[in-house]
């Protein structure tokens, strides 16, 4: 009779746990991940595409789809095996419906529905930018809300005021490229390699972030929106002023360089230019990020997106005493599955679920 209970018991505990298996494709990442009750990480797989796009210098659509086919079945089978799962231990599947890469969307999105209807198991469709923003909350339930969130990476740029979880105001964006990717065309620009980013932020470390002047972005209209363009062009300018051609060709022809060998093959001056582009991109960033707390009177600054992962960002904001800034873990930090699987939670709970006509849309915005 004991050990009948015991398993009665066990039962109701598996019963009372939800499981939701997040899938994430929107981009050149494709991964797979399970979470328990929105906030526990059972497994999170992330398969890269970086090597198949550095030669190309950025994500090439065609091919990131291409490997998105490849590569999620088993990812996926790899996120249960190493969540001790199976398919009818879960709850529901959340899957990316965007922003993103059509092409790249349309895999999870198919694959997810495809489970779903084999499996009577209830779909979810998530926001790719709302799961950045889960991302920190993951890691940080005690966040008072209202907050900000700072959504800053390669393919987005953009400033929330975050009521409640769900709840969300676009306060801002970029008009033209990302901050992330504006890291990427000024490494590709100078020779570095992709991504760019980390490359960047870690050689500005031996630059002077005053040596060379960069105008700040002066905005018509939404004083919040943010703009890199400007930026990225006066790089491009001091290159042909500077005429660094022969610089950039030799870091071309480096083969398979570790960050010792970007460093020697970087001069003074071009560690000057990198701290200096680096530390307007923060200005840029902190500066409407300050202004809108004052505003509304927030103390709470969630940072989400692979740009969170910067260096230079953090120790900024750090300094930043009067906002309390919350970032993700470098884990975290980049695309993966576990934060769709978060986002998808509360969905969960108010049973929002998403019928098989369910369509990826590139254009996406979280409202």
């Amino acid at each position: 009779m004991g050990d009948q209970l015991f398993r009665q018991l066990i039962i109701k505990i598996r019963d009372l746990q939800t499981l939701i298996l997040g899938i994430e494709s929107s981009c050149d990442e494709t991964a797979a991940a399970v979470v328990a009750n929105g906030q526990e990480i059972r497994s999170s797989i992330v398969a890269s595409q970086l090597d198949v796009h550095a030669k190309y210098g950025g994500v090439v659509p065609e091919l990131a789809s291409r490997e998105h086919l490849r590569a999620i079945v088993p990812v996926v089978r790899q996120a249960l095996e190493l969540a001790g799962a199976s398919l009818p231990d879960l709850s529901a599947v959340a899957v990316t419906v965007g922003p993103g890469l059509v092409g790249s969307l349309l895999v999870g999105v198919t694959y997810a529905k495809a489970l779903c209807f084999a499996c009577k198991i209830p779909l979810i469709a998530a926001n790719h930018v709302e799961g950045h923003i889960h991302s920190v909350l993951l890691e940080n339930p005690e966040i008072a809300f209202p907050a900000l969130a700072l959504v800053v990476s390669g393919g987005h740029t953009h400033l929330f005021e975050v009521r409640e979880i769900g709840d969300y105001r676009l306060l801002g964006k970029t008009r033209d490229d990302a901050a992330g990717e504006a890291y990427d065309k000024v490494a590709k620009l100078l020779g570095y390699g992709y991504p760019g980013g980390p490359i960047i932020d870690r050689l500005a470390a031996f630059g002077n972030p005053r040596a060379v002047k960069f105008t700040l972005a002066k905005m018509k209209g939404n004083e919040l929106d943010f703009s890199f363009s400007g930026l990225k062009t006066a790089v491009l300018r001091w290159t042909e002023k500077n005429d660094i051609a022969d610089e950039v060709a030799r870091r071309k022809q480096l083969q398979n360089p570790r960050f010792e060998d970007w460093l020697a093959a970087t001069p003074q001056r071009t560690l000057d230019l990198l701290a200096s582009f680096q530390a307007t991109v923060i200005q840029e960033l902190l500066r409407r990020t300050v202004v809108s707390a004052e505003q509304l009177g927030v103390e709470s600054v969630i940072v989400a997106g692979g740009v969170a992962s910067n260096r230079g960002l953090r120790d900024q904001a750090a300094s930043e005493k009067s906002l309390s800034f919350y970032f993700p873990s470098p884990g975290l930090a980049t695309d993966n599955a576990a934060m769709i699987a978060a986002a998808a939670f509360p969905k969960f709970q108010r049973r929002e679920f998403a019928g098989f006509e369910l369509k990826a849309q590139a254009s996406l915005v979280l409202a």
